[in-house]
């Protein structure tokens, strides 16, 4: 009989159940394979969005959306993939002023790249043909012609064609304008529909069209973990047209038409067309469009499980044997990973996310997670950084703060707080900006806190920021914390930033991961702001305006929400670099570099205990 060096193991099935792996671009950068999913078999789904147009001024049409364009098995090359995230384009600021075209957004691979085409700009107040809307990926709406005279063309949607094996069409066409006298202009398309055309017989003479509906990409992702695509996956919604009944922004991130109000601008990271404004003379800049999006969801694995063959043989046990190498020495490894916390968002600002939370044995026991199992040697240890206050004088939400990483342990950076917008999904969520009713949310005037705990583990990392709603400036919301939802924004809202969690895991109870409080209210300067979360969280802006207070350093806590007084739009405050700490039994030592980064000590029951407050190197010995 044929020998086979001794069977020692049966046929073992592995589980289908992984989740695709996720990639989302809010800024433009680079895709690797080798470093994001090597194991995937080498496809993905994409979806490329661009940037959505600005409207035009004076009763202006609304911005046409950016092209959205999605492929279902997109080949990916081994060598990185440049990306690049279009920006929204200007809104009109003046008479015979066009507005501006939205940014391509590009997935370039060298054999099948995707390129998504801004959005046309809408129609704004003049003499000339910019009264029409522009072409692009989704088209401008038209502008009102207030004397008697044939009516104006909306822009072309789907310009240039993207065919559907490529991923398209890639939007619609804006709406148009009827003959004068009138006084109303039409929606900017969307990526899902077109806009709504304007003064046609039998409708309301005076009513802007609606932007056009966005496109819901979210049943291409089915194998994702629910809730992980940004704007819940619906993108490129056309802004509304200016009358005198204001268009509403389309689904997917399009601005409300403003009135005399200034117009709304399309969402961040959505493609959403930017809304006409009213008002009458020189006035009335329209509202710029959204900034692009690029998702990439990675396939783990093939629909039907694969068996693999869990058989050994007596000559592979021999030669673990041989090599001294089949029995590892490990530590039980109790550890402390708190990512960076994230900025407050600008001007009418939400409070930072806290950065994840991530921790065994010696914080509240719902946050506990299992203690790691670490052979002797080195690990790279990674500290994420505090995200950027969000910049004054435009509406710029917080930046978001980055990853700390220990061997298998990743805590996610805090999500941005909100300006005028949502807040930012994160390890915590930021917290939602204040703002006037529109820019597509649904209910309209609600702004949502950013998602917590994501990507999602257990025990969760982290809370959502707290949401604001339907009511007109007054106080943004906090953001999230390890322990706690931000606080409310809105009249009576508690503003603060959601608390962290206590941990002991270097002696003295000390709390981290607290979110940025919220700024207080446009119209009421005489609010306080919120206070941020225990943990290291910093405080809103009151009322009379300022910048947010920053986080403190090494505690992952969030940055506060900037405020802003007429005339003096103040920053959105920094969050804070976050914090790695490790603790061993007392029969091993621990080391690590750079030496500023790290510091040793001995708790004085004989653990070991090592904190990084910077990327370094970790080494566990024997002691």
């Amino acid at each position: 009989m044929a020998g086979n060096g001794g069977i020692i193991g049966p046929i073992n099935t592995v589980s289908d159940a992984f989740k695709d792996k996720l990639t989302v671009f809010t800024s433009s950068g680079t895709f690797n394979k080798a470093t994001t999913n090597p194991s995937a078999p080498g496809t993905a789904i994409v979806t490329v969005i661009a940037g959505g147009g600005g409207s035009g001024n004076d009763g202006g049409g609304g911005g046409g959306a950016g092209g959205v364009i999605t492929k279902t098995c997109q080949p990916l090359p081994a060598s990185a993939v440049t990306v690049t995230i279009g920006g929204g384009g200007s809104g009109s600021a003046a008479h015979n002023t066009p507005s501006g075209d939205g940014g391509n957004s590009v997935f370039a691979t060298a054999s099948n790249p995707m390129t998504a085409e801004g959005g046309g700009g809408g129609g704004g107040e003049n003499t000339g043909s910019t009264r029409c809307g522009k072409a692009g990926g989704s088209g401008g709406g038209a502008h009102s012609r207030s004397a008697p005279g044939s009516g104006r063309a909306g822009g072309a949607g789907n310009d240039p064609a993207v065919p559907a094996p490529l991923g398209g069409p890639q939007g619609n066409p804006g709406g148009t304008s009827g003959p004068g006298p009138a006084t109303a202009s039409g929606g900017g398309g969307g990526a899902g529909g077109a806009g709504a055309n304007v003064n046609i017989p039998g409708g309301p003479p005076l009513a802007g069209g609606d932007g056009g509906a966005g496109r819901d990409v979210s049943p291409n992702y089915t194998n994702l973990a629910s809730g992980s695509l940004p704007n819940s996956g619906i993108y490129g919604g056309g802004g509304g047209g200016q009358g005198g009944a204001n268009g509403s922004g389309g689904s997917g991130g399009g601005g409300d038409a403003g009135g005399t109000l200034p117009a709304a601008n399309g969402c961040t990271n959505t493609g959403g067309g930017g809304a006409g404004r009213g008002g009458p003379g020189p006035g009335g800049q329209g509202g710029a469009g959204g900034s692009g999006l690029v998702i990439v969801a990675e396939k783990c694995q093939e629909a039907s499980g694969k068996a693999a063959p869990g058989i050994w043989s007596m000559n592979t046990v021999f030669d673990f044997l041989k090599d001294d190498n089949w029995v590892t020495r490990t530590a039980t490894v109790n550890y402390l990973v708190v990512a960076g916390g994230a900025g407050g968002g600008a001007r009418h600002g939400g409070g930072g996310g806290a950065g994840g939370y991530r921790a065994t044995g010696f914080g509240p026991s719902p946050l506990q997670g299992t203690a790691l199992e670490l052979s002797l040697g080195s690990y790279a240890i990674t500290v994420g950084a505090g995200g950027a206050g969000g910049a004054a004088p435009d509406n710029n939400p917080g930046s978001s703060g980055t990853n700390s990483v220990l061997s298998t342990i990743t805590s996610a950076g805090g999500g941005g707080g909100g300006a005028r917008s949502n807040g930012v999904a994160g390890g915590s969520g930021g917290g939602a900006g204040e703002d006037n009713p529109g820019c597509g949310a649904s209910p309209p005037g609600v702004r949502s806190g950013g998602a917590g705990n994501t990507p999602p583990v257990d025990p969760p990392q982290g809370n959502p920021g707290g949401q604001y709603p339907d009511v007109g400036y007054d106080g943004a919301a906090g953001g999230g914390g390890a322990t706690a939802t931000g606080g409310a924004g809105g009249p009576g809202g508690p503003l603060a930033g959601g608390a962290g969690a206590p941990n002991t895991i270097l002696g003295p109870d000390t709390s981290y991961a607290g979110g940025g409080g919220g700024s207080g209210g446009y119209f009421n300067p005489g609010s306080s702001g919120g206070s941020g979360g225990a943990g290291g969280g910093g405080n809103g802006a009151s009322g009379q305006g300022g910048a947010g207070s920053a986080a403190s350093a090494n505690t992952g806590g969030g940055g506060g929400g900037g405020a802003t007084p007429v005339g003096n739009p103040a920053a959105g405050g920094a969050g804070g670099s976050g914090i790695v700490v490790v603790r061993v039994p007392s029969e091993f030592s621990l080391s690590g570099t750079p030496g500023p980064a790290f510091t040793g000590s001995t708790h004085p029951g004989g653990d070991k205990i090592g904190k990084f407050t910077a990327s370094g190197t970790l080494t566990i010995a024997e002691a």
